[in-house]
């Protein structure tokens, strides 16, 4: 059996990117999340601890996204890392980044990256 849990549209203002007025001025991020378990024994007891919480994944997202990088892949990697670290029960994760307005000299709505582990 299969279960999913998605944490999607977690808005982030943050300060990531190669250029310096990047880091000064910061911009607006989207964050997806997508995390397979197996959540069984939280559908037939009604207990939070039996499932992921998703205050949790938010809040790691938050963190993460809150320490620099001039990569969104890199701190898209960070974000893995912690959740599959802090969050025993997934099985899968696909996380997706987006930058929205990107300084690239063109008109774009935004860049993402997507990882899957």
């Amino acid at each position: 059996m299969k279960h999913t849990i998605e944490v999607n549209g977690i808005k982030i203002y943050a300060f990531h990117g190669c250029l310096p007025e990047e880091g000064e001025i910061g911009g607006h991020y989207s964050v997806d999340v997508m995390l397979n378990t197996n959540f069984k024994e939280a559908a037939h007891t009604d207990e939070l601890k039996k499932t992921v919480d998703y205050v949790d994944v938010n809040r790691i997202v938050c963190e993460e996204m809150a320490i620099r990088s001039k990569l969104i892949e890199h701190v898209g990697q960070r974000i893995i890392n912690r959740l599959k670290s802090e969050i025993d029960t997934i099985d899968f994760i696909k996380l997706k980044v987006t930058k929205i307005c990107p300084p690239i000299n063109g008109d774009v709505d935004n860049v993402a990256i997507i990882i899957e582990e």
